[in-house]
């Protein structure tokens, strides 16, 4: 309304009024910010799609945002950070031993030894947190809490195994690619629309679409953990019994629903580990 009574005041002729354009100039400057952020939203997802390689062990293509190379020097400067952050390698020279002794197994006897990257075992001193992770590159860590809540040498198999799959798979290079697509995406909402509730929401997507992927991720990891397993002589229903522990450790309380959690519910990955000793075993699982 301010605009068109300004083309009245300083109009000539016609009463001071002049054809305008659909929208004028604020038409004009939305069209423009959506034209960029389209601009920006083709870019981010031309970009994403452009880092497919084949992964020779899943034989698949993946979408990864960096090389071999760089995730083995992620992993090597993002260790020592980690090791701080669980209170530092546990102390006895021994138990570290054996875990890099049952890992190096698992990784020699698989598919694991045709990749380039640098495995290397890490048991963490923290004494609460349950919990095991892999770095991308090939560093590999337990925690004391859940190392003491193994029962054998098979149970700890399944979860270095489960680990070295989340290695194999590139699973961090894939959700490095995945969180520069999500931050593009957000990106080019704010810039479409200029509201930041809109570039909030476009976020909370972008990590649910994540947090999903995370869990094909995790059931991915259980099947190859099964499939080093059997490389190495160790029995695969021993991971079953790791998800017991699992299921034990959260307290048998109430969870989260299993869609928003990065994490499968226990019960639903046991299903998927007993499919995967069948695949691999030919044989039913016994527990």
């Amino acid at each position: 309304m301010t605009y068109y009574r300004r083309n009245q005041e300083s109009g000539s002729g016609t009463g001071g009024q002049q054809p305008r354009s659909f929208g004028g100039t604020r038409g004009r400057k939305v069209g423009g910010t959506l034209i960029i952020g389209l601009v920006v939203a083709g870019f981010a997802l031309f970009r994403f799609c452009s880092t497919s390689d084949y992964n020779e062990i899943l034989e698949t293509n993946q979408y990864v945002g960096i090389n071999e190379e760089q995730e083995i020097a992620i992993g090597l400067e993002s260790a020592p950070q980690m090791i701080q952050q669980y209170g530092g390698l546990h102390p006895s020279e021994q138990a570290q031993q054996y875990v890099k002794q049952v890992g190096k197994r698992l990784v020699e006897t698989s598919d694991a030894s045709k990749t380039p990257y640098r495995y290397d075992f890490h048991l963490l001193a923290h004494p609460e947190i349950v919990n095991a992770f892999a770095l991308p590159g090939g560093q590999v860590f337990i925690t004391e809490a859940l190392f003491k809540r193994l029962e054998n040498e098979e149970q700890l198999a399944g979860v270095l195994g489960h680990e070295i799959g989340h290695v194999v798979a590139r699973h961090g290079a894939e959700r490095i690619a995945k969180m520069e697509l999500t931050q593009g995406l957000t990106g080019a909402a704010v810039i479409a629309s200029g509201d930041y509730s809109t570039a909030q929401a476009a976020q909370m997507i972008g990590n649910l679409i994540n947090m999903s992927y995370g869990r094909d991720q995790e059931l991915l990891s259980d099947e190859l953990g099964v499939r080093f397993m059997v490389s190495a002589g160790y029995d695969p229903n021993a991971l079953i019994g790791v998800m017991k522990i699992l299921e034990q450790a959260s307290g048998g309380g109430e969870r989260p629903p299993e869609f928003a959690s990065t994490h499968p519910s226990p019960e639903n990955r046991v299903q998927r580990i007993r499919d995967a000793i069948v695949k691999y075993t030919g044989k039913e699982a016994t527990q």
